[in-house]
C-alpha cells in the first residue's frame, strides 16, 4: 500500500506561519499552525495507507495521533528536505505538507495502477501534494522552492523523466490571513476553522495603562 508522508515543523511561536503576523501574534500563528497540522494528520490517519510518516523539524507534541512514525527532517533547503522525505520509502508514496487543513482522506486515497506520479497544484503556484510510484529523490533536488513557478517546474521535471502524471485538485495553502479565512470557509467544522474563530475573537493584548513616570528631579547645582 501507499506510504503517506507529512512534512511539517513543530508549531512553536516565531518559528511557523510568520506571514500571519500581523494581524495575528506569534502565539496565535503557532496555534493556527498546530490546528492546521492536527487537521492534516487526522485526514492522513483516516486514509488507507501502508505506513504513515511524519517528517518533522522539531519535537512531536500532544497534537500527534497514534499510528505515525516520526523521522527528523534533514538539513538543507526545502527541495533537499522534500527529497530526503521520499528516501524513507521503498514503494509508492504520497507527500503532503501541513498547510492545507481542508484536505480530506478521499483526496489522499490515490492509486498508481495507471500512472507513475500524482501532482497536487497549489493556488500560489507551488504544490501541496506529490506522489511517486517509485520514489526518486533526484526528481525534487534543484527545484526552486517558494516561487510562483515551483509547481510548474516540478511537474515539468516529472514529465521530462517520462512519468505518467495525474493531477489532484488545486488547493489553497495557508500562508496569509486572507488564505486562512478562505481555507477555514472550505472546512468550517475542522480544528483550523475553530481556532481561527477564537484567534479572531481574541482582543489585542492589553496595553500598559499606567501613566508615564514623572521625570526625575534635576540635581541642584550652581546657576
Amino acid at each position: 500500500m501507499t506510504t503517506l508522508l507529512v512534512i511539517a515543523k513543530e508549531p512553536r511561536p516565531g518559528r511557523v506561519k510568520t506571514r500571519l503576523t500581523p494581524p495575528f501574534t506569534p502565539r496565535q500563528a503557532a496555534e493556527l499552525a498546530e490546528a492546521s497540522l492536527s487537521d492534516t494528520l487526522a485526514a492522513v490517519a483516516a486514509a488507507p495507507a501502508g505506513r504513515r510518516i511524519l517528517v518533522l523539524a522539531g519535537r512531536p507534541g500532544p497534537w500527534l495521533p497514534p499510528g505515525f512514525e516520526v523521522v527528523p527532517q534533514c538539513a538543507g533547503g526545502l527541495d533537499e528536505r522534500l527529497a530526503d522525505a521520499f528516501a524513507h520509502c521503498a514503494g509508492p508514496a504520497l507527500l503532503i505538507g501541513m498547510d492545507t487543513p481542508q484536505v480530506t482522506p478521499e483526496l489522499l486515497t490515490v492509486d498508481f495502477a495507471d500512472c507513475d506520479a500524482w501532482f497536487g497544484p497549489a493556488e500560489d503556484g507551488g504544490f501541496w501534494a506529490l506522489g511517486l510510484a517509485r520514489p526518486e529523490p533526484a526528481l525534487l533536488r534543484g527545484v526552486p522552492m517558494s516561487a510562483s513557478v515551483t509547481g510548474a517546474v516540478q511537474r515539468d521535471r516529472l514529465v521530462a523523466a517520462g512519468l505518467r502524471v495525474r493531477d489532484l485538485p488545486r488547493l489553497r495553502d495557508v500562508d496569509t490571513a486572507a488564505d486562512a479565512e478562505a481555507v477555514a470557509a472550505l472546512a468550517p467544522h475542522g480544528r483550523f476553522a475553530a481556532r481561527l474563530a477564537r484567534c479572531t475573537a481574541e482582543p489585542d493584548p492589553p496595553r500598559d495603562s499606567r501613566p508615564p513616570a514623572e521625570p526625575a528631579p534635576r540635581p541642584a547645582g550652581p546657576r
